[in-house]
């Protein structure tokens, strides 16, 4: 006992170590001098003292902000803005900031924005953030996963109420089940939208939420919400393998294409691991076999590394600079599979396995390619 006591604080610094507690400082001055990104919001945390906090909040607020992406930092990097004097060539700022009122007006400046697009270009990325994330880790997270891929979607950010802390994952884990409603309501209010596809990601134990969601939809017979979700992709799905399992087989049919990122080099799955008393989570998987009955897609990131505020491994889709570059093409992943799913993509020049239903991807890094 005393030795996995050990093991579970000197993971928890580790995590601590690199994780940067990022605040929204609003400075509309700076507008202009990095790239803008438009971020529509709803949160679940309670707004206190000027600042979103870790307290949960019943009901949703809704909010939309521009945010400023540095031209001075490396991709996949988010390096966030702190307390002080903000330097907006390296530090992601917010520029403006604007509260919507309630879901109907939440819906309309969505609709709003995609209408200026064509529209064959009318999608919404929802992002779900993970465990130990404060509300400006997962706006600027948001604004840097739209900027970085330069994928043609209106980016959503649920903020959901984390503690923000190493230490507070059971609080993280109680959230979740807090925040699953929120969740449903607005996957319902942006697929209500006339011409809009959804494309669902999530991080971490937001894809935990995620699921769960999905199959509480459902439960409840809402296959005219399912049916307008494009896509689901889990990042580091920090997932029990079993109710993973349990949750597929409730869902049904799941949205197409499902996308689950995988590594087995992911420290924080580790830690979570050990503490649930479980070998594997769902974003350790090494095989497609445990989920081979579903219709999914692993795509096993096991040989990159995560970026240099990264160090555990656990946004290595997002947070490598080499894994951004390669997956930045990600709208060809699924016609090249529906084409011939046995055959080597010259995309990835990754090896792909079939195992009845699920796929597997295991990409490698080009230096290391024959």
């Amino acid at each position: 006992m005393r030795r996995q006591f050990l093991i579970v604080i000197s993971l928890c610094v580790a995590l601590g170590g690199c994780a940067g507690r990022s605040v929204v400082q609003l400075v509309p001055e700076f507008a202009g001098i990095g790239e803008n990104e438009l971020v529509f919001v709803a949160s679940t945390r309670e707004y206190l003292d000027g600042e979103f906090t870790n307290q949960r909040l019943e009901g949703l607020d809704y909010l939309r902000f521009d945010v400023s992406v540095p031209p001075d930092r490396e991709l996949g990097a988010v390096e966030p803005g702190r307390s002080g004097a903000p330097d907006p060539a390296t530090e992601f700022l917010t520029t403006s900031a604007d509260r919507l009122g309630n879901r109907s007006n939440f819906r309309s400046a969505i609709a709003a924005e995609l209408s200026r697009r064509p529209a064959n270009q009318r999608e919404v990325m929802l992002f779900v953030h993970g465990y130990n994330t404060t509300f400006a880790d997962g706006l600027y997270r948001t604004a840097q996963i739209r900027h970085d891929y330069d994928i043609p979607v209106v980016p959503v950010h649920y903020a959901w109420s984390s503690a923000g802390s190493v230490l507070g994952y059971a609080y993280d884990r109680d959230s979740v089940l807090f925040a699953r409603d929120g969740l449903e309501q607005v996957i319902t209010e942006i697929t209500s939208i006339p011409g809009a596809e959804l494309v669902l990601v999530a991080h971490s134990l937001g894809s935990s939420m995620t699921m769960e969601v999905l199959r509480q939809l459902s439960i409840g017979n809402r296959h005219d919400v399912l049916d307008r979700i494009a896509g689901v992709i889990l990042l580091s799905p920090d997932v029990d393998i079993n109710v993973f399992r349990t949750q597929a087989r409730r869902i049904g049919d799941l949205p197409q294409p499902f996308f689950i990122f995988t590594s087995r080099r992911d420290r924080a799955l580790q830690l979570s691991a050990l503490i649930t008393g479980q070998r594997n989570r769902l974003g350790t998987l090494g095989t497609a076999d445990d989920v081979s009955e579903f219709d999914v897609t692993l795509i096993d990131v096991s040989q990159f590394r995560g970026g240099e505020n990264d160090t555990m491994n656990h946004f290595t889709a997002a947070s490598s600079p080499a894994m951004v570059e390669l997956l930045s093409q990600v709208s060809l992943v699924n016609s090249s599979l529906e084409n011939d799913p046995t055959q080597q993509l010259d995309l990835f020049q990754g090896t792909i396995l079939t195992v009845s239903n699920a796929t597997q991807i295991i990409l490698a890094p080009q230096e290391l390619l024959p």
